[in-house]
């Protein structure tokens, strides 16, 4: 049986590199619940990369994702083949060689500057196991102020691959 994570208001169907139309018009949505969007520069709004979910917190959390204090998850995808473009310097320095992922207003903010951003608003997205083979939808950006490496985020869709 295939299970899929994916936001409940969306009609399940199959990605390839270009994503649904239907995912991509939830740009706006997932944007206006971003903390300091403008630390984010956009290389495309809206695009579908694949790959494996792998530990980003060096086995310090059972579920091997970062709980920011902004409400955001920080977790790496180890891309399949042939997606070396979505990667960075900054991916390879310090994000172990990996693409980050985001899945916005997940958790409980604690940084008091961030709360505005997710107020009543808690995104539905579940983020498989690590070790999950899965296809992810959201908008390739660089993060201006970490290590200026490349994201999802935020991440619109999850759906997980055989």
């Amino acid at each position: 049986m295939k299970r899929i994570f994916i936001l409940a208001a969306f009609a399940l169907c199959a990605f390839a590199q270009q994503p649904a139309n239907g995912i991509c018009s939830q740009f706006d949505t997932f944007w206006k619940h971003i903390y300091n969007p403008s630390r984010l520069v956009v290389h495309d709004k809206c695009t579908t990369v694949t790959g494996v979910i792998v530990d980003a917190t060096g086995g310090k959390r059972k579920d091997g994702v970062r709980h920011e204090g902004d409400g955001d998850s920080h977790f790496w995808l180890r891309l399949s083949s042939g997606q070396t473009k979505y990667l960075n310097a900054g991916n390879i320095s310090n994000e172990g060689g990996n693409l980050v992922i985001e899945v916005n207003c997940l958790y409980a903010v604690t940084q008091a500057d961030a709360k505005a951003a997710c107020a009543d608003w808690h995104n539905p997205i579940i983020i498989p196991p690590v070790g999950t083979k899965v296809s992810i939808t959201g908008s390739w950006v660089q993060d201006q102020e970490h290590a200026k490496w490349n994201e999802i985020h935020p991440a619109f869709s999850i759906q997980i691959l055989k």
